[in-house]
């Protein structure tokens, strides 16, 4: 982890979550899914005005009423409170009973209208003989509240089928207006700023429009007792608003690193006027060469301190503006320039900054191989070798003091998206420079012969090793947003880019077997039919690079 005298914002620690339950109610309608929504009082202390699903905090009570419950055999008793807890609440604020006569009917509505909403409701179910459908009620997912709220909850968002015969009513007090409504219509009204839902509604809406029917919402919850996904949000400043993002999404890492208490206080806006700092030591410039290939632009990074001095990765094109901004925020103290690769988006600026410095900082790098294409030729002051220590220390320090006030970077050999390609990993604060060989939001090319697919997937196995044995949280990509968490978030996302070139590989696999005689545009087109046709010239070189692999393993 980074440490702490490198974080941004004073530590904060955030407010214990207070345990909650919400069920969506849904039902199949000629038009579609519908769930069942409705509307919070205005002076709700949380949530006033919004739309959501019945739902509330669980009590003492609910985990003291089980033998009422009924449960699958895989139900927890945790599971079987939250459950039981949801049923409690939708009958309090909707008036919608889950529950059983010992003949297996539904609860009708003469049994609703007998009960005291307000009173005791376990009581009141055991006289009349019903027992809770605990088993019924499927999870869905588990949000937990924001890290800056001062209020939070964690809360199961459960799901279960409407009964029949039931109609639902508001208690006019905490909820008003239940309405039937369709996922994608909810969120087209809260586009149109006529029905405000909170984060969670809107992403757990988001995901339901995946399903046409109830009997597959409920399906795919039985395959096992855990939730289909769980999220704490984290918030950001885009354009100057508040906005919220979960584990999946591409800002979420940049955020667990700046703000890891959940301080909403980082731009995440692209551009290319003022360095972004990620904590006091790395500061990121990206560079104003937006595009298909390089994303917002390349990230330039720069690590250090006024004590140390300042190290810059990738410097980028021979823009003078970018290079201009990226000396002033070193204060013209820039020891040392090191080009994760050749390639014309990251290494052309290292010479002119060079020139901008007036004690001239080292080159550093590795020169391009014979391999590489003309625009990518690249020959630094020094060559670097691999597991390289490179050290920014304060004057005047030794010893452990010294490393622990410093910066220490080691160099890793990764072929695969270039011959030449490094990584640096920031020993004192557990950070993975992975130039192009990891990307936030999209995957590197390949380009043969510099380009290797072999050599490509060996390096991910090697970062993967080091993030384990260094306990690396975060990975910066020379494009787009910082990856990782304060868990296996890091390691987790390389494991995925594996996978994901490996189920690649399969199609191309079966598109060279279904058409043994084809030629790359043949393959090109099945192997990429979930790729924009645009991005096919550039898909094609990994397309080579996974069949010199395939032919390559043949017996």
């Amino acid at each position: 982890m980074p440490r702490s005298t490198q974080l941004l914002h004073p530590p904060c620690p955030p407010a214990v979550p207070r345990l909650a339950a919400t069920v969506l109610l849904l039902r199949d309608s000629p038009e579609g899914l519908e769930v069942l929504m409705t509307r919070r009082s205005a002076s709700a202390s949380f949530a006033p005005g919004a739309y959501v699903f019945p739902g509330g905090g669980v009590d003492v009570a609910d985990a003291q009423c089980h033998h009422l419950a009924r449960h699958r055999p895989g139900q927890n008793e945790v599971s079987l409170t939250e459950a039981i807890a949801a049923i409690r609440e939708s009958f309090e604020e909707l008036g919608v009973l889950l529950a059983h006569h010992p003949d297996d009917q539904w609860a009708s509505q003469a049994d609703i209208d007998a009960l005291q909403r307000q009173g005791d409701f376990a009581a009141q179910c055991a006289a009349r003989g019903l027992t809770l459908a605990a088993d019924q009620v499927f999870v869905l997912a588990r949000w937990i509240g924001s890290r800056d709220l001062p209020r939070r909850f964690d809360v199961p968002f459960l799901v279960a089928r409407m009964p029949d015969g039931q109609t639902p009513v508001a208690d006019e007090s905490e909820q008003f207006e239940p309405v039937w409504v369709r996922p994608a219509e909810a969120l087209t009204r809260h586009e149109a700023g006529t029905f405000f839902m909170i984060f969670p509604t809107i992403r757990t809406l988001e995901r339901l429009q995946a399903f046409a029917t109830v009997d597959a919402v409920l399906q795919a919850c039985a395959v096992n007792e855990e939730p289909l996904w769980t999220s704490c949000p984290r918030g950001g400043l885009l354009g100057g608003r508040d906005v919220r993002y979960m584990e999946h999404e591409h800002p979420y890492g940049e955020l667990a690193l700046v703000c890891p208490d959940g301080q909403v206080a980082h731009p995440l806006d692209w551009q290319s006027e003022n360095p972004v700092a990620l904590l006091k030591n790395v500061q990121r410039l990206t560079a104003p060469n937006p595009g298909a290939m390089t994303g917002p632009g390349t990230n330039s990074y720069l690590v250090g301190d006024p004590g140390t001095g300042y190290l810059v990765i990738d410097p980028g094109p021979a823009d003078h503006e970018h290079l201009d901004k990226l000396w002033r925020a070193a204060a013209g103290d820039i020891r040392l320039i090191v080009c994760t690769h050749s390639h014309p988006d990251h290494s052309p600026g290292a010479r002119p900054l060079q020139a901008m410095c007036q004690v001239p900082p080292p080159i550093l790098g590795l020169p391009s191989a014979a391999t590489a294409r003309a625009a990518s030729h690249f020959s630094p002051d020094r060559s670097l070798s691999n597991h390289e220590l490179l050290r920014l220390y304060p004057s005047g320090l030794e010893g452990d003091f010294a490393y622990e006030r410093g910066h220490t970077l080691r160099v890793i050999h990764t072929p695969g998206h270039a011959a030449n390609h490094l990584c640096l990993l920031l020993l004192q604060d557990g950070l993975l420079f992975s130039g192009d060989h990891i990307l936030n939001g999209s995957t590197t090319v390949i380009d043969p012969p510099d380009g290797d697919m072999n050599a490509y997937l060996d390096s991910l196995d090697r970062l993967s090793e080091l993030c384990a044995e260094h306990q690396v949280k975060f990975i910066l990509p020379a494009h787009g947003y910082v990856i990782g968490g304060p868990g296996d978030e890091a390691q987790a996302a390389i494991s995925r880019l594996k996978q994901h070139r490996l189920q690649r590989e399969a199609k191309v696999l079966q598109a060279m077997q279904q058409l043994p005689e084809g030629t790359l545009d043949d393959w090109l087109a099945l192997v990429y039919d979930d790729v924009p046709s645009r991005m096919w010239p550039v898909a094609r070189r990994s397309l080579m690079a996974h069949v010199a692999r395939i032919e390559a393993m043949a017996p």
